[in-house]
């Protein structure tokens, strides 16, 4: 990308490529790992916590749909992973306060509990990573030549 060819034709700005991928590889399996946790918890003792075990559900479907967006770039995957990210953020800060500040109301941990504690503080770290990487690969557009007329997308 140094010598301005990847902006020319197009390559830049992709949230699937490079370092994307490997944060579209963490949402999947946050998303495997947070589904299957909260089906396994909504089917066998789902009146123990319900509020904690639809918080992982919900989750879950976070993570997905912000790995779609990623997956699928473009402006709607673009904005659909912009959404999911600050949705994630908003989730994890909101249920992670609550959970410390009142953990009566969680008898149970949800994957935002405790700022994403059980997960190793992961679900706090991802969405600031997400969010920052959408920024990074947002395209914009400079002048190529001399003339100011061609416009090429930048990272």
């Amino acid at each position: 990308m140094g010598d301005g060819r990847a902006a020319r034709d197009g390559r830049a700005g992709r949230t699937r490529s490079g370092p994307g991928r490997v944060l579209i590889g963490v949402y999947i399996l946050f998303a495997i790992a947070a589904s299957s946790r909260a089906g396994v918890q909504i089917a066998t003792r789902f009146t123990e916590a319900p509020v904690a075990y639809l918080l992982s559900a919900i989750a879950a479907l976070v993570y997905l749909v912000a790995a779609a967006g990623l997956i699928v770039d473009g402006p709607v995957g673009r904005r659909i992973a912009y959404v999911c990210c600050s949705v994630e953020l908003a989730g994890v800060l909101g249920v992670g306060a609550a959970s410390v500040a009142v953990p009566a109301a969680f008898p149970d941990e949800t994957v935002w509990s405790g700022f994403g504690s059980g997960y190793g503080y992961i679900p706090l770290v991802l969405p600031v990573i997400g969010l920052w990487w959408l920024r990074r690969t947002r395209n914009r557009t400079v002048p190529v030549g001399g003339d100011g007329d061609q416009l090429a997308p930048t990272s």
